[in-house]
């Protein structure tokens, strides 16, 4: 029997993948980020960017691997029911990921709005209900069109990061000279700074997990999403230790640490004009909503169509090829959360979020490799694999780092 229901478009090859991935990771975050950062580990800060990349690409191996044994939107979801095959692991982890992404955006939608009141006086509710109205009608105007538009956003606002480092970059010729400053050696106090100024680095890479949540709609997933994965990795991690550099060298880290936008600082003190940087900080704010407001609503779709959720969420729209159900129950949670809680809470309950699920999706693939130890991908190939100590260090450092933010909200520990 021929299936009528429409399904998603395959549109989205290697390049708008790559460039979707970078968008979600760069995102607005480090337009402030280098300057916390840099706050706890001084002139270390480079370090803990590395460490932090580190930690993350145990779990971006993970997924890179999932993503070829299960190129399907529900992401780490699917991967759960896999490995487990019980409703309520699937449902909860598939559950904490949405959550993730729709917090993550009401954040920085609240960045948005305060960007805004700098440059025009507006209602912040007024300014919430237009930006997640005019994303959600992008989202649902098509997957291939709301890529392209994420890919110019996000060249955009790499090109922000990239005018930093050419600002400063005559700095780096006091590189070598400054790097006994910067390598914490055998300074236990040091590395103790690192280690907590790593667990906050560590949210800048947040965002290469949501590229599996396009399987469906990307051509050759077997191989394009390990490559978007892991270019998105280097891209990433590239250039936040070139910027902490740069900063560092330009401005000092004391100046560094206590500024609000500190890459404009940075950016001025090389000969630059500070609001073409906060222009494209806004732009950066905007592009990191309607990269999270994509993922979660494929996200949603993809456990309908498991089962997981109501069937309605699963609905896709014969004209655009577009889950518009989905889309239109996420940007209306998006918009109450927005509406209802402050950006630290959001942003802390988002962080939490992404941990848990780093640590269920390493766990799965553990379960996975052990039932089925030459398990075939779709189409019968091997796929991309990694060794059985990456996901289990995976677990150990996603867990850890989960420890640790819990405690320090609590206020069990305090960062050195």
């Amino acid at each position: 029997m021929t299936d009528h229901h429409p399904h998603l478009k395959r549109a989205i090859g290697p390049y708008l993948l790559s460039l979707y991935g970078v968008g979600v990771t760069i995102g607005a975050g480090i337009y402030v980020l280098v300057g916390e950062v840099v706050a706890v580990a001084g002139m270390a800060a480079p370090v803990a960017f590395l460490l932090a990349g580190v930690l993350a690409g145990l779990s971006a191996l993970s997924y890179a691997e999932l993503g070829t044994r299960y190129p399907m939107a529900g992401g780490e979801a699917t991967y759960v029911d896999a490995a487990f095959g019980t409703a309520g692991a699937t449902t909860a982890v598939g559950l904490l990921v949405a959550f993730s992404g729709i917090t993550s955006s009401a954040a920085v939608l609240l960045g948005f709005v305060g960007y805004l009141n700098e440059l025009v006086a507006v209602p912040g509710w007024m300014a919430l209900v237009g930006i997640v109205g005019l994303l959600a009608l992008i989202t649902f105007w098509g997957v291939a069109e709301s890529m392209r538009i994420v890919a110019v956003t996000t060249l955009i606002e790499v090109g922000g990061l990239v005018l930093v480092i050419g600002a400063a970059a005559p700095l780096l010729a006091e590189f070598p000279a400054s790097l006994p400053d910067m390598w914490p050696g055998l300074d236990s106090v040091v590395w103790l700074a690192v280690i907590s100024s790593s667990v906050l680095a560590f949210f800048a890479f947040i965002g290469f997990e949501d590229i599996v949540n396009m399987a469906e709609e990307v051509r050759r997933p077997h191989r394009n999403l390990p490559i978007a994965i892991l270019v998105t990795l280097v891209v990433s991690t590239l250039l936040y230790i070139t910027l902490t550099v740069v900063s560092i060298l330009s401005v000092g880290t004391e100046a560094l640490g206590a500024s609000d936008a500190p890459l404009a600082l940075v950016f001025s003190a090389g000969g630059g004009n500070p609001d073409i940087l906060s222009s494209i900080a806004i732009l950066a704010v905007v592009n990191g909503a309607l990269i999270q407001m994509i993922m979660a609503s494929r996200l949603l779709y993809g456990m309908a169509n498991l089962g997981r959720l109501p069937r309605w969420l699963a609905h896709v729209n014969e004209r655009t090829r577009t889950p518009d159900h989905s889309i239109l129950c996420t940007g209306a949670i998006i918009l109450v959360f927005a509406l209802l809680l402050p950006i630290e809470t959001l942003a802390s309950y988002a962080s939490l979020a992404v941990m848990l699920v780093f640590a269920s999706v390493n766990i799965a693939l553990l379960v996975l490799r052990r039932r089925h130890a030459r398990a075939a991908v779709e189409g019968g190939s091997v796929g991309f694999r990694v060794p059985l100590v990456v996901p289990l260090l995976g677990v150990l450092a996603s867990l850890a780092l989960f420890v640790f933010g819990v405690a320090e909200r609590l206020g069990l520990i305090s960062p050195v």
